[in-house]
């Protein structure tokens, strides 16, 4: 793309922008057309329609960015490709918050698995590593446009910079992976996931809904025979409401107060009126059997618990109907786990770092995230999931402990190795050790200053430019 704004009108920028964004988003959120088609209850010709609509809002951001980029060319010629990286950090920061964001897939999760380089985003977050990623195509589409008659030192000269720059960013990796300072200290925990694989099509069935309750108190025992002092269910878990269902509910009491175990559970809550209101919520059975804390999802899905701009998109209506609207919590609660305080993200919550950095803010020592990951089926959805969650963990220098319905659940360690992992679509209990963590990352202390200053640097380059072009 960055090649071919070259000498580009400012409208041809912006639809060769748009059309890099389509594609880019077409290629990663395909699978959300099956979900609502499915399980929303449109049909598939509205729900193609509906993803069209989200995949066009979320191209808008890649073909911003194309314009910006050209507008600065216009103004400040070649020098423009050094602002390249901190205009893409903008508009991935504005893709994250504008009408209530839709941050998944950023650019620097190509690198989630690449751990060496993925250790930046203890410094600058995953869009530190987003323009860690840019900079090096930056580098290349500078070469490549240079002009023939270019010195070759003079046009080599940014690729080399960026080489030299991120083989010094994957030889610091490096050695703070083998350093491993925050997987040698605080205490340790044994913890367990349990994913029942149940099907969303059965998952309040009548008929399966005793079944699918008695499967998860017995794959709880499991991971407690195992060692497990603290054992996690999925999101939305359990097919009752946890406050209402009371002889269900004391199983699950009496299974934590044999073991002397905590059992973090997902279910649904309604605060009764006029009218209901509905919140997702996580609930921490304690070891006595005791409910010891309630965490509300604060960020909620799109299109998934809720309508956004309900009156525009009145042929959506009927998601509304099938999944209801629920209302957002307001407070990072944090719960208590042996003494050492735990946050858990519910589903979505996990792909906003600002979100999961404030329960770090607040004290949290360990990161779970529990997840429904049934809607996605068998598409690149969940693993897409899974490693943004596991992005979480090497920002904020965490412990992440996941459980997934249908998976992917796992651990993953402070410095994004992944300790244990299940595969989709089949039931599982997984079991392993973690540590309550204190020690605070750069990025866990500070945020994402970095791509608040691309922000301000872009908008004062842009006044800039049009003084110059003036």
């Amino acid at each position: 793309m960055l090649i071919a704004l070259k000498g580009a009108p400012l409208r041809r920028a912006f639809f060769l922008g748009l059309l890099a964004g389509g594609i880019y988003f077409t290629g990663t959120l395909y699978w959300i057309t099956r979900v609502m088609a499915l399980y929303g209850g449109l049909a598939t010709p509205i729900a193609m329609l509906v993803n069209a609509a989200l995949i066009a809002y979320l191209a808008l951001f890649p073909a911003v960015f194309a314009l910006v980029v050209r507008r600065l060319a216009v103004a400040y010629g070649r020098r423009a490709f050094l602002a390249v990286p901190f205009v893409w950090a903008a508009t991935e920061l504005g893709r994250t918050y504008i009408i209530t964001g839709f941050p998944w897939v950023l650019l620097g999760y190509s690198q989630a698995t690449v751990l060496p380089i993925a250790q930046f985003a203890s410094l600058a977050g995953v869009y530190g590593v987003s323009m860690l990623v840019t900079t090096t195509s930056t580098a290349l589409a500078a070469f490549a446009t240079a002009a023939p008659t270019t010195a070759t030192y003079t046009r080599a000269r940014p690729l080399v910079l960026t080489i030299v720059l991120v083989v010094g960013v994957a030889a610091w990796g490096s050695e703070r992976l083998a350093t491993n300072t925050l997987t040698a200290s605080g205490d340790t925990i044994r913890v367990g996931m349990v994913q029942g694989n149940v099907d969303q099509g059965e998952k309040m069935s009548l008929q399966r809904s005793t079944e699918i309750f008695q499967d998860y108190i017995d794959k709880t025992r499991q991971a407690i025979a195992k060692g497990a002092a603290f054992v996690l269910w999925p999101e939305s878990s359990t097919p009752f409401i946890f406050e209402e269902d009371h002889d269900a509910a004391n199983r699950v009491r009496e299974v934590a107060r044999e073991a002397h175990a905590a059992i973090l559970v997902g279910s649904d809550q309604v605060e009764r009126g006029r009218p209901n209101k509905w919140f997702n919520s996580a609930f921490l059975v304690g070891p006595d059997g005791i409910v010891a804390g309630v965490y509300r999802k604060i960020h909620l899905v799109p299109f998934g618990e809720y309508v956004p701009l309900q009156k525009l998109l009145f042929f959506a209506a009927p998601l509304t109907e099938q999944v209801g609207t629920f209302s957002p919590g307001t407070s990072a609660e944090l719960l208590p786990v042996r003494g050492h305080p735990v946050s858990v993200s519910i589903c979505y919550e996990v792909v906003y770092p600002a979100l999961v950095r404030t329960f770090v803010e607040a004290g949290s020592e360990l990161l779970t995230t529990i997840t429904n990951d049934a809607w996605f089926g068998a598409t690149s959805a969940p693993y897409q999931h899974f490693e943004q969650a596991s992005m979480r963990a090497i920002e904020e220098g965490r412990y992440m402990v996941r459980s997934a319905n249908t998976g992917i659940s796992g651990i993953v360690d402070p410095y994004g190795r992944v300790l244990a992992r299940t595969a989709i679509n089949e039931p599982a209990v997984v079991v392993g050790d973690v540590r309550f963590v204190r020690t605070t990352t750069f990025y866990a202390r500070h945020g994402d200053v970095l791509t608040y200053g691309s922000a301000l640097l872009t908008a004062a380059l842009l006044v800039a430019a049009r003084r110059r072009v003036q």
